[in-house]
C-alpha cells in the first residue's frame, strides 16, 4: 500500500523517460523519513504485469539518472524481484536527509505527507528546515549508557510490549536489548533522545533540550484562574505522565446526567476516549525542538489542549481527518504498540465519532508555526439528537464513518451534500457515496435531489418507530412541501423579499428558502421584482 514510507510506480514512468517525475519523489522522500519506490508495480492492481522483465541495465541507468537529477538524496536500489504472479520489479531506496535540504537538480523543494508529495514554496522553506530537525530528534545518541538507568525501567517495558496484542510475536521473541533497539530506544548501548524520555532517570530527562512539560489551568466564568497544577520535574515518563494528568484533571471527568427511561444516562462532558488521544497526540505530535509547555486549560464551556509546534507538512485543520504525517515517528509506535492511542491515521475519526455520538460540536483546531491548539466543548448541541443517536447505534450496526455521518444528520435535521462535504474534509460528492450508502439502504436515511444537491434527513418512519418524544421541525420537510408553504405565505404577503419569507418559516435556512423561489421561478408558480439584491417575489 502507498503510505509515507511507500510508493509505487509502473514501468512506464521510465519507458516514457519521466525521470524528472520521478526525481521529485525521491526528494519528498528524503526530505520527510525516507522511504521505498516499487518500480513496475501497477498503481490499479497493486501487481506489476504478469510475466514483466526488467534488464538490470534498466535498474542501473534509472539510479544513474535520478543521482544526477538531485541533490542532497541517498539512493540505493534493490535487486529485481519476482511477484508470485511472475512479474519482475525492483525498489529504489531514499534514506533521509538528516541535516541538509534535498532538492531536485532544478532547485524545486518537495516533501512527503501521508501518500502524496507536496511542492514546498519559499514561505515554507524555514518549516521544513525546523521540521527536517524535529524528524530526527529521537534518534540522536546521548553519551549516556544504558546500565546508567535503574533496571526496573527496561523491565517494565519490555513486559508491557510483550503483554501487547499489538505487537507480533517475532517482536516479542526477541531480548531485552533487542527490544529496546527495535523501539530505538538504545543504539550500541547508548541511549537516544526517546530512550531518555521513556527509560530515563529524572535528571537525565532534565538534560535533554526540551522534555515534556504540562500545565494544567482552570478557569471560572470570569476567566480568572481558580486552579493550576505543573509536572516539570521529569520525573515521569509518556506513559506514567498520561495516568497522572488524567488522576489529576477531575474537571475533565464531570458528566451531564439526563433521563433515560427508567433509569439515568450519563454523559461527560468529555469523553475519556478523546480526551486520551489529544493529550498523547499533544506528545506524539510535539515539536521537541521549542521551549514551550503543554497547556491543558478548562474554561466552563471548554477545554482547549495546545501543543509546542505546527501542524506537520502537508495536514491542515481543513483535512485532518484524511491526510496522516507524523513528526516523531518512533514515539509515535511505542504509544501505539502499548494501547496508549487509536490506531495510526484512525485518531481523528475516533475524536469526531465519539463527540458525535453525544450530540457534541466537533473539535476546533488552531495552527500557527510555533503550535497546535484543539478545543473541544463541552455542551451537548441537541437532547433531541443524543437520544436518536443513541437509540439508531444500539439496534443497528454501524462502523465508525456511519455513525459520524448519522450524528451529522441528526444534529442538523436536514442536510445537503455540498455541507457534508465540507465537514467531512472530502474532495468530491463520490467519494461521500460511501459514508452513507449502507445507511440508505438500511432506510435510517432519507435522500433527495441530485449530486451536490442531494439533501440528508433521518427517516421519519424510523423516528416514529423509535417511540422518542422528538420535537419536530420545518427544517426536514420536502421540497413539495415548501414550495406549498411558501405559496401559502405570498398569498398572505405578496411582494416579499426572501429574508422575510425566512422570518416567517424561522426554522428553515435562507439558501433553502432562496434555492426553492429559483425554482417556484422558474415553474411559473411566481414572478419578481427589482433587482438580485432586492428581489421582491409574488404569485404569478
Amino acid at each position: 500500500m502507498e503510505n509515507q514510507f511507500r510508493d509505487k510506480k509502473s514501468l512506464q514512468i521510465i519507458k516514457a523517460g519521466r525521470f524528472k517525475e520521478l526525481a521529485a519523489e525521491c526528494v519528498c522522500f528524503a526530505n520527510a523519513h525516507g522511504g521505498i519506490i516499487a518500480i513496475g508495480v501497477e498503481d490499479k492492481t497493486g501487481e506489476p504485469p504478469k510475466n514483466q522483465k526488467i534488464e538490470q541495465k534498466t535498474v542501473n541507468d534509472t539510479l544513474e539518472r535520478l543521482r544526477g537529477l538531485t541533490f542532497s538524496v541517498s539512493l540505493s536500489v534493490s535487486k529485481i524481484l519476482t511477484h508470485d504472479n511472475g512479474g519482475e520489479f525492483f525498489e529504489i531506496i531514499v534514506s533521509p536527509s538528516k541535516k541538509i535540504i534535498a532538492t531536485t537538480s532544478d532547485g524545486k523543494i518537495f516533501i512527503r505527507a501521508a501518500d502524496k508529495c507536496y511542492p514546498v514554496h519559499g514561505e515554507d522553506i524555514q518549516r521544513i528546515v525546523s521540521e527536517k530537525d524535529a524528524f530526527q530528534w529521537e534518534l540522536i545518541t546521548r553519551n549516556i549508557d544504558l546500565h546508567s538507568i535503574p533496571p526496573k525501567n527496561v523491565e517494565q517495558f519490555v513486559s508491557k510490549v510483550r503483554q501487547s496484542d499489538r505487537v507480533k510475536v517475532t517482536v516479542k521473541e526477541k531480548s531485552d536489548i533487542e527490544v529496546l533497539e527495535h523501539y530505538n530506544l538504545v543504539e550500541n548501548r547508548q541511549l537516544t533522545n526517546l530512550g531518555i524520555l521513556w527509560l530515563g532517570t529524572a535528571s537525565q530527562r532534565a538534560r535533554l533540550a526540551y522534555p515534556i512539560t504540562v500545565q494544567y489551568i482552570v478557569y471560572n466564568a470570569n476567566n480568572e484562574k481558580v486552579r493550576k497544577y505543573i509536572w516539570d520535574d521529569y520525573s515521569l515518563n509518556p506513559e506514567e505522565l498520561i495516568y497522572a494528568i488524567e488522576k489529576e484533571a477531575i474537571e475533565l471527568s464531570y458528566f451531564y446526567e439526563l433521563p433515560d427511561g427508567m433509569f439515568r444516562k450519563q454523559v461527560r462532558h468529555y469523553p475519556k476516549e478523546v480526551l486520551r488521544e489529544l493529550i498523547v497526540n499533544a506528545f506524539a505530535h510535539k515539536s521537541y525542538l521549542i521551549s514551550a509547555d503543554i497547556f491543558i486549560e478548562v474554561y466552563p464551556d471548554r477545554m482547549t489542549i495546545t501543543s509546542p509546534g505546527s501542524l506537520p507538512m502537508g495536514v491542515t485543520k481543513d483535512n485532518i481527518l484524511h491526510e496522516k504525517n507524523r513528526r516523531n515517528t518512533h514515539l509515535i509506535k511505542i504509544f501505539h504498540d502499548l494501547k496508549l492511542m487509536e490506531a495510526e491515521g484512525s485518531g481523528y475519526d475516533m475524536i469526531y465519532e465519539k463527540l458525535i455520538v453525544d450530540a457534541k460540536e466537533l473539535p476546533e483546531i488552531e495552527s500557527d508555526f510555533n503550535k497546535v491548539a484543539v478545543s473541544v466543548k463541552s455542551k451537548i448541541v441537541d437532547i433531541d439528537a443524543l437520544y436518536l443517536i443513541n437509540y439508531i447505534i444500539r439496534h443497528f450496526q454501524l462502523n465508525g464513518r456511519e455513525e459520524i455521518f448519522v450524528g451529522i444528520v441528526a444534529q442538523y435535521k436536514k442536510i445537503f451534500a455540498t455541507e457534508l462535504i465540507k465537514i467531512l474534509q472530502l474532495t468530491e460528492e463520490e467519494r461521500l457515496r460511501s459514508w452513507y450508502t449502507r445507511l440508505r439502504d438500511m432506510q435510517i436515511i432519507k435522500t433527495y435531489g441530485i449530486k451536490k444537491g442531494t439533501a440528508f434527513i433521518i427517516n421519519p418512519i424510523l423516528l416514529a418507530d423509535s417511540k422518542l418524544n422528538i420535537r419536530p421541525t420545518l427544517k426536514t420537510i420536502e421540497p413539495h412541501r415548501l414550495i406549498a408553504l411558501i405559496v401559502e405565505d405570498l398569498k398572505i404577503h405578496p411582494r416579499s423579499k426572501s429574508s422575510e419569507i425566512q422570518q416567517r418559516i424561522e426554522d428553515i435556512p435562507i439558501e433553502e428558502i432562496r434555492r426553492a423561489l429559483i425554482k417556484m421561478e422558474k415553474d411559473g408558480l411566481i414572478k419578481s421584482n427589482g433587482g438580485k439584491r432586492y428581489k421582491l417575489y409574488l404569485l404569478a
